[in-house]
């Protein structure tokens, strides 16, 4: 499940702590009981490409100069990294597991397949305590199975309710809804005043479960339940999206397209273009927005009553595999602790737009003046929830909700989401 990626340029904030500077191998050690460092290694790497062809800042640049530093400190481990466009990444990983050839390392959308199927080295196994425990606690718990760590967040988004301020005043608004009402009664007045989109709301297949879940967390809801049971259909759930398709769709709000059949980048271009009035969005759409020189008003997503307890957060995910035929586990703990060094992670972060996966990287950053319009995104973050990674059978149900769930909006939800619930409980729960 990628998060979605920009090309922004700050200079790196200094004095960031956390993850140890002085790499340090973690308490593990190979069957011969000799350093890593004593021999020579080749680890394999596979890494998501987060760069635009469009622009030439392919992530091969960045783990260039990761690699180029690493192997200076450590000569006999050699580090071999194959950069996939995010299209094949993730099938390219599974080719290679299921042919006997898995990489050492791998930075793609998911773990949880491979964790099942222990695969995996868990992340005690490449960290000292000190450097697993500085992992963002929401974070480290959504990439654990059975209670175990293996999936290692590379990076992360969160998401907030962005609001147009110029159309927002030449309607008279003069603050963020707080509430559903809220939003339907501004959604009217933008509409009166000749907004051409009052509310964009991409339930297409692009990232329907991303718009669908901010949605139902407004009253309490979610794609799981506090047991971690599937509960899509869930009555507050159910609620949200009666009440889409009754105050906002139906009353021609959401612009003259189907939900069902409007993708995100479409919204997002029609907010850049000064055609939508409301949104939700992430960090990457308020720089963009900054470029195109919209007035942007932050706040949180609207609920059911009041603000929503809480935000959607994404994340990408670092994996070690254990190899058959060689045991690579102390090289891969002193690549992944350089790689997780704050300097390092911070560069990918500023390179390409992303909310950091550390307690200590993040308190830097937010306090950090260059990093002011992050700030906001990143409060919310260690309280976001995340799609249920930690569960197997959640790649089909996503593509499933991704399908179906914006005919929530148009035929009966309690039908569509009873459909979706049927469907996740099919795959198993787990």
């Amino acid at each position: 499940m990628r998060v979605q990626r920009r090309r922004v340029r700050r200079l790196l904030g200094t004095g960031a702590l956390g993850l140890s500077t002085a790499l340090t191998v973690t308490a593990v050690s190979g069957c011969s009981g000799q350093s890593p460092l004593s021999k020579d290694v080749t680890l394999h790497m596979v890494a998501a490409d987060y760069g635009d062809p469009k622009t030439g800042n392919s992530s091969t640049g960045y783990w260039k100069t990761v690699v180029d530093g690493f192997e200076k400190q450590h000569p006999h481990i050699k580090v071999d990294v194959q950069v996939v466009d995010w299209d094949h990444v993730d099938d390219k990983v599974d080719t290679m597991v299921k042919s006997g050839k898995a990489p050492d390392i791998a930075q793609i959308g998911s773990y949880a397949g491979y964790a099942a199927k222990g695969r995996l080295y868990s992340a005690d196994k490449l960290f000292s305590i000190s450097e697993q425990a500085d992992f963002i606690p929401s974070l480290a718990t959504i990439g654990s199975v059975n209670r175990v760590q293996y999936g290692l967040p590379w990076v992360s988004s969160s998401r907030l309710f962005f609001y147009n301020k110029t159309l927002f005043a030449q309607a008279g608004i003069k603050k963020a809804p707080r509430t559903w009402d809220e939003v339907a009664k501004d959604a009217r007045k933008l509409k009166a005043k000749g907004v051409k989109v009052p509310y964009g709301l991409p339930l297409g297949t692009e990232e329907a479960q991303a718009e669908a879940l901010m949605w139902m967390l407004g009253d309490a809801g979610g794609y799981t339940s506090s047991a971690g049971a599937y509960s899509l259909d869930y009555s507050g759930n159910v609620t949200a999206f009666r009440w889409l398709k009754e105050n906002l769709v139906s009353k021609g709000l959401t612009g003259p397209g189907s939900p069902a059949k409007t993708n995100r980048r479409d919204v997002f271009a029609g907010f850049l273009a000064g055609d939508v009035g409301m949104l939700n969005g992430h960090p990457t759409l308020l720089a963009q927005a900054e470029a195109a020189h919209i007035d942007v008003g932050l706040a949180a997503l609207p609920g059911l009553d009041a603000p929503a307890r809480d935000t959607l957060g994404v994340a990408d995910w670092m994996m070690a595999f254990k190899r058959k035929g060689d045991d690579h586990l102390q090289a891969d703990a002193a690549f992944l602790q350089y790689v997780y060094q704050p300097a390092n992670s911070r560069k990918f972060l500023d390179e390409y737009g992303f909310l950091p996966v550390t307690t200590s990287v993040s308190q830097a950053m937010a306090a950090d003046p260059k990093e002011a319009d992050m700030k906001q995104f990143i409060d919310v973050l260690p309280t976001a929830v995340f799609y249920p990674m930690n569960k197997t059978s959640w790649g089909a149900v996503s593509d499933e909700v991704k399908k179906s769930i914006g005919q929530a909006v148009e035929a009966d939800p309690w039908q569509v989401l009873g459909a979706l619930q049927r469907f996740a409980s099919s795959q198993g729960g787990k």
